[in-house]
């Protein structure tokens, strides 16, 4: 027993020592949890247990609030079973450390500096200082934002649909919930194909997906710079925050331009509608490509430049610290700076008037390249094993490194094997290489010496 103690203390010690050790930990350990809730009689519609690696799919899924599934999730599972996924949503989009620190907040009204490291670790904030306010902030701001769609929703199912005012308010509430959090998963089995030219449905969820996938510190900025700017009339926002919206927009725009283009004349998408349903459409869907799943066009009919054009998006994904997914806009924003910076003969990158630190460009580098070389390696053991065609190969494995959850259909017919490596790869994504790289290294190294210079062709 002694012996059992010394090493849960050791083990403790450790993960308290590198607080990314203990996001991934944590997350493991729900993704475990909610798999073993969901295999129980109780959690399916029919009453008979759930194989385990489904389960263990469907659970991971939700906590790495992506959206793929290899069983319908409105038939399939009972209310008990829709109730595990939603908390697991929950759980999972507002960071397993983040709700361990909060609810130490609320109990003891104060954080141990441990309990603070962690919570940085998992929101990314600044400040040691600021983790108080970061954890009030996104509480604060995930209730808000739920509650204000969900009432949309249920409003609109209620009263243009005529569902009951339960069903409407839970219809309304579940996919709220999954909205904000970029998680991607419906109650339809078409998931949101009958809503595509509904307006009053498709917007308030796509303004839940981009506000969740802009990151919390750029939500919670914006707020806190709101009553500043009233006083001064001046924005003083950060370089994060400004790169963030930007790049936001851009992908926005461009995204829906590109889905109209290339699906206008698409009898099976966007052919039958007129002008005005197809620029709603091609803005769903370029709304959601980048990190949240919902699809209200056939991705399956979906032309394959289409697929690849989404493919980008989804691999370039939404803000930090947020509930996104893909290596961030940031990310490829540091990325085509230096390309331009490159080009231009410059010796530093420079973005929106200031200068970038080299180790920011070694950052963004890595996560790229990391994540390019997972996607690659998938692609490869996923056309090995399976005899689908490339694009929708690519496209799901991309899908579930970004958790975005858009999928052409072929998830639940992969063999166990490939649902094992979607598993894998969706937790890589939800927790970002960096983090799961740093929390696997035992030991960190120090080099105290510098070795000569010298300079290999390039190119």
């Amino acid at each position: 027993m002694a012996g059992l103690l010394t090493r849960v203390r050791s083990l403790s010690s450790l993960l308290a020592a590198h607080p990314a050790r203990a996001v991934v930990a944590a997350f493991a350990v729900v993704v475990l949890g909610g798999a073993v809730l969901l295999t129980l009689p109780i959690a399916s519609e029919d009453g008979s247990a759930t194989r385990f690696v489904a389960a263990l799919f469907t659970s991971t899924s939700a906590v790495c609030v992506t959206g793929l599934a290899v069983v319908d999730t409105g038939t399939y599972w009972s209310a008990f079973g829709e109730g595990v996924i939603l908390a697991l949503i929950q759980v999972g989009g507002f960071g397993i450390m983040t709700m361990a620190s909060l609810l130490a907040l609320l109990v003891s009204g104060r954080l141990r500096l441990r309990m603070q490291l962690t919570a940085q670790a998992e929101t990314k904030s600044l400040g040691i200082g600021d983790v108080r306010r970061v954890l009030l902030g996104v509480a604060g701001t995930t209730l808000i934002v739920e509650l204000a769609v969900s009432a949309v929703l249920a409003l609109r199912f209620r009263y243009g649909y005529g569902n009951g005012f339960g069903e409407a308010a839970y219809l309304g509430y579940f996919h709220a919930v999954s909205a904000f959090n970029n998680a991607g998963f419906g109650l339809h089995a078409d998931n949101l194909t009958r809503y595509a030219q509904d307006a009053w449905v498709t917007l308030p969820i796509a303004a839940a997906v981009i506000l969740g996938g802009i990151g919390f510190p750029v939500v919670l900025e914006l707020l806190r710079h709101r009553s500043r700017r009233r006083t001064t009339g001046r924005r003083n926002w950060t370089l994060h925050t400004r790169l963030t919206l930007i790049m936001t927009a851009v992908l926005l725009l461009a995204g829906t331009v590109l889905t109209c283009l290339l699906e206008w004349t698409n009898a099976a998408t966007l052919g039958p509608q007129d002008v005005a349903q197809k620029i709603l459409s091609g803005f769903f869907h370029s709304a959601v490509s980048r990190t949240a799943g919902f699809n209200s066009l056939d991705i399956g009919a979906l032309h394959a430049s289409t697929l690849l054009m989404t493919c980008v998006l989804m691999f370039i994904g939404g803000g930090s610290a947020g509930t996104a997914g893909g290596i961030k806009v940031t990310t490829f924003a540091v990325l085509f700076a230096a390309i331009i910076a490159e080009v231009r003969g410059e010796s530093h990158s420079v973005v929106l008037g200031r200068r970038l630190a080299p180790q920011v460009l070694r950052q963004a580098l890595t996560v790229a390249l990391l994540g390019i070389g997972l996607v690659i390696a998938s692609t490869l053991a996923l056309l090995a094993l399976t005899e689908e065609r490339l694009e929708a190969v690519l496209f799901e494995v991309v899908s579930a490194f970004a958790t975005v959850g858009l999928s052409t259909g072929i998830t639940a017919d992969l063999p166990t094997t490939g649902q094992l490596l979607l598993i894998g790869l969706m937790f890589v994504g939800r927790l970002g290489p960096i983090t799961l790289v740093s929390a696997l290294a035992l030991r960190e190294r120090t080099r105290r010496y510098e070795l000569p210079e010298e300079r290999p062709v390039i190119g």
